[in-house]
């Protein structure tokens, strides 16, 4: 049996489309002791497979970080599968909460060197020293104290269009830059209650490691993340503190956790929180745009990438050899900006 998807995108995206059943979202996580990844994936993707799952799966010797799309009537196979992995026995699955089902429409399973990349070369390193577990009563309690920092370890066009009340922000757009940044704004602080959170517990977990390594003490982190909060506050009636739209990195691109919108279109400043990849494939940028001006720029961040989806798609094919377009975030605090007419590189 093939280990890897052989068919079309075009293809997989339509079978997605005519499925009849309904899928749910999860994601999920574990630190964990992997000795042959290779082998482990090749397994688990047989098996997802056979269920039907989609999504992104990440294995490492250092444990394994999952988003996945299953199908409702294989819900259970799929859990029990899981569940009959010796570490993964248990496990917290976070269910999304704003789905539509349409989350991922492949499965991909990936060996990496990390499930998260951190930069951390340090062999003294322990992941098993890491911070306290809060859960939703207990993390809205503990924001209450006027000695606790919130801290939050989402990139920046996360935070942008959804965080906790008094979070603070670490300005950057990559992890591994974060946890130093994270140390360096805290050295002042260590007497504080430090609260960390992520989308789903993986990198606030490591995080949280990382400052107890870096001689923090009062060092917490928020179970299940953002998602786990959310759901868990709304069964238990508590008081939403998030505000705003969970950024998730599926074809959804966001859920909505409160009915707030506190982020803005980047091209007219009008009030939205709805993320997009630029349709010019040759740019890709990812930046927020409201419906009136995805329809004025063609769903582009600018007329020049409008003016070059408009060609025949050879000639768009051509334009993009040799492009390395990188990490394309629309991001104003590092004065990021979209392309415009004159920029020779769309």
């Amino acid at each position: 049996m093939a280990l890897h998807n052989r068919v079309s995108a075009t293809e997989l995206k339509q079978r997605l489309a005519a499925e009849t059943f309904r899928r749910v979202t999860v994601s999920f996580y574990q630190y964990a002791k992997i000795s042959d990844p290779q082998i482990f994936r090749d397994d688990l993707y047989l098996a997802l497979n056979q269920l039907g799952v989609f999504g992104r799966i990440y294995v490492a010797s250092e444990g394994i970080n999952a988003q996945v799309s299953i199908p409702e009537h294989n819900y259970e196979a799929f859990r029990d599968h899981l569940y009959s992995i010796p570490f993964l026995n248990g496990i917290r699955l976070n269910i999304a909460v704003d789905d539509n089902g349409k989350s991922f429409w492949v499965l991909k399973i990936k060996v990496r060197e990390k499930i998260v990349a951190d930069g951390i070369d340090d062999p003294t390193f322990d992941m098993d020293n890491r911070g306290k577990y809060l859960d939703a009563r207990a993390f809205n309690e503990l924001t209450e104290d006027p000695n606790t920092v919130i801290i939050d370890m989402r990139n920046h066009y996360e935070f942008e269009v959804g965080h906790f009340d008094r979070a603070l922000e670490v300005p950057s757009d990559t992890f591994r830059e974060q946890l130093p940044m994270a140390v360096d704004m805290m050295k002042d602080n260590k007497d504080k209650n430090i609260i960390m959170y992520c989308t789903g517990g993986i990198r606030c977990e490591k995080a949280s490691a990382y400052m107890l390594h870096h001689g923090f003490s009062n060092v917490f982190h928020l179970e299940g993340g953002i998602i786990e909060y959310s759901n868990k506050a709304r069964e238990q009636g508590l008081p939403n503190k998030f505000r705003g739209k969970n950024f998730v990195f599926d074809d959804r691109l966001g859920e909505r956790i409160s009915d707030e919108i506190i982020a803005q279109c980047h091209q007219c400043g009008e009030p939205c929180d709805d993320h997009i990849n630029c349709a010019n494939e040759g740019c890709h940028l990812l930046f927020i745009q409201c419906e009136k001006c995805a329809k004025k720029y063609s769903k582009c961040c600018s007329d020049a990438c409008a003016e070059v989806i408009a060609l025949p798609e050879e000639q768009q094919a051509e334009m993009r050899k040799g492009i390395d377009k990188g990490l394309m975030l629309f991001n104003k605090r590092r004065k990021r900006r979209l392309p415009s007419a004159g920029d020779s590189t769309l």
